[in-house]
Formats: C-alpha cells, sequence, structure tokens
C-alpha cells in the first residue's frame, strides 16, 4: 500500500528518520516537480468524480482547447 503525507518542512525530517527505522517501511522524499504533478493529479481525479456525481458541470472539450 501506498500512502502519500503531506508534512510541515519542520518536521519532515523526523518523520521520514521515523519511518526509515521500520524495516516494512519504504519510506522516499519526492522532489518538488512530482510532488506539484502528484497534487495536480489528485485535483483532476477529485474534480472528475464530482462530475460523475452531478456536483459540477463538465465543460465542452472545444472551450478547453481554446484556452490552451
Amino acid at each position: 500500500m501506498k500512502i502519500l503525507l503531506d508534512i510541515k518542512d519542520d518536521k519532515a525530517a523526523f518523520i521520514l528518520q521515523l519511518l526509515q527505522n521500520f524495516k516494512f517501511v519504504n519510506a522516499k522524499q519526492l522532489t518538488p516537480y512530482k510532488a506539484e504533478v502528484l497534487e495536480g493529479l489528485q485535483e483532476a481525479v477529485e474534480e472528475m468524480n464530482e462530475i460523475k456525481a452531478g456536483k459540477k458541470e463538465a465543460r465542452p472539450l472545444s472551450e478547453f482547447l481554446n484556452e490552451l
């Protein structure tokens, strides 16, 4: 199982050291870029779930492409 944690910078070193002491945990730090990409993906999935549930309305593809 993979778990993504958001830890305050001043506590991150302590938490990483703690996790690395467990033989059954493989803890590694993400680069800022990878963390940003994962956060963006998470937001996109949440938005898609809201659209599927009818809580949010999707916009036309042409409107999206014109924005790019």
